[in-house]
């Protein structure tokens, strides 16, 4: 489960996203660089081969440890996209095929506007269509996808069930989409409204729609992902978690996505804002360039997978978030004054990356302190149950 939204600044367009999945997908960004191929070439997506294009464009992207597509993201000409499971009436597919998050990255490797990645995504579909597998957890569940795609000018909405497709221009001020389809008539002939209401894709929707419609620059965009639609701390759900707002916990019997990760695109500064972390409450959005990729030193992705480990920037947080969800409201008034400071500094005068993650590696450290003091749990017996069966698995046993 997933929400994206864009809005209009005096400056250019800025895009949003958090990514929903399952409690203990890792999530890692990745620089790639432009590059020219030879006549024959062929690139590997995540399940299948294809042809690979003359030309590909630097890019960085967010993407679940162990897929090659990519979950949100912007190239070097300030196109950004963030996709969205969407429930169809189509038949889904679990035979090796494209996913969603290939196609997003496929766009953004193939494209120098919004436009452009719309039409590069439309001829993939029509002639690959769209499946496999889209959890390494769950190998059965498979979706559709809709995507947000924008650059400094302006965005589309893409929305898919199968093959089939419809887009739409945003023209308002703000456009949000979430797990369900929203283009007229399209929506209603594809559909899978039950599937929808299960994952609270109307009410979140509509929270970040109007939210996006008053908000000005990338404090709002981090402030509405933030929001649990409570107004406090989650809202626990034996069926789905906590999924009434766009910052989810994970928890449900049915249905278990948790913010994973974050995202946020100034188009009109160049400038990407990311967590790589899970809960954005509980995290600082630290600022990405297309062109400026850290090394493995600095930032280390060799080995990381759904398994805890102690290198990688997503497991050294989830020591601090797993902490902090037994009394989520008490850790958040804890650090939320802090947290506001550096990032509305970052965000008037960003840092490097590698400085920004230093400085919130300290932080971290010191509210995993707070948290560890905290006693007994506040979370229903259900979810607390479900969050120890996340960590045996996530400690392999």
């Amino acid at each position: 489960m997933c929400d994206t939204f864009v809005f209009r600044t005096e400056t250019g367009t800025v895009l949003a996203k958090n990514s929903d999945r399952d409690p203990n997908e890792a999530q890692l960004w990745e620089w790639t660089s432009a590059a020219d191929h030879a006549e024959g070439a062929r690139t590997r997506t995540t399940y299948v081969d294809l042809p690979q294009v003359g030309h590909t464009h630097a890019t960085v992207v967010s993407r679940p440890w162990w897929m090659w597509g990519a979950e949100m993201g912007a190239n070097e000409h300030g196109v950004a996209i963030g996709n969205e499971a969407v429930f169809t009436t189509e038949p889904t597919g679990l035979e090796p095929g494209l996913l969603g998050m290939d196609l997003l990255r496929l766009a953004l490797e193939r494209s120098d506007s919004a436009r452009a990645a719309v039409e590069v995504i439309v001829s993939l579909l029509e002639e690959h269509g769209q499946s496999g597998p889209c959890s390494v957890e769950h190998r059965r569940f498979t979706y559709h996808n809709s995507f947000l795609v924008a650059d400094r000018d302006g965005a589309i909405v893409l929305e898919t069930a199968g093959r089939r497709w419809a887009a739409e221009e945003v023209t308002g001020a703000a456009r949000s989409i979430s797990n369900g389809l929203t283009i007229p008539g399209f929506a209603e002939r594809y559909a899978d409204r039950l599937r929808g209401r299960v994952a609270r894709c109307a009410s979140r929707r509509a929270l970040t729609q109007r939210r996006a419609g008053g908000a000005g620059g990338v404090l709002d965009a981090v402030s509405i992902l933030r929001d649990n639609g409570t107004g406090s701390g989650p809202r626990w759900s034996p069926v789905n978690g906590s999924m009434v707002g766009p910052n989810m916990h994970a928890g449900g019997l049915v249905a278990s996505s948790q913010t994973v990760s974050s995202w946020v695109s100034d188009l009109g500064t160049g400038i990407h804002w990311a967590t790589g972390t899970a809960d954005p409450a509980l995290s600082l959005f630290v600022p990405l360039r297309v062109d400026e990729p850290l090394t493995e030193a600095a930032y280390p992705t060799e080995g990381v997978s759904n398994r805890r480990d102690e290198h990688s920037l997503w497991w050294r947080h989830e020591r601090w978030h797993r902490d902090a969800l037994r009394d989520w409201v008490g850790a958040e008034s804890r650090i939320a004054s802090a947290r506001d400071e550096v990032q509305s500094r970052w965000v008037a005068r960003p840092p490097t990356t590698a400085d920004a993650l230093a400085e919130a590696e300290g932080l971290r450290e010191e509210w995993a302190a707070t948290a560890a003091g905290t006693p007994g749990d506040t979370r229903p017996a259900w979810a607390r149950r479900r969050w120890r069966d996340f960590e045996r698995k996530a400690v392999g046993r």
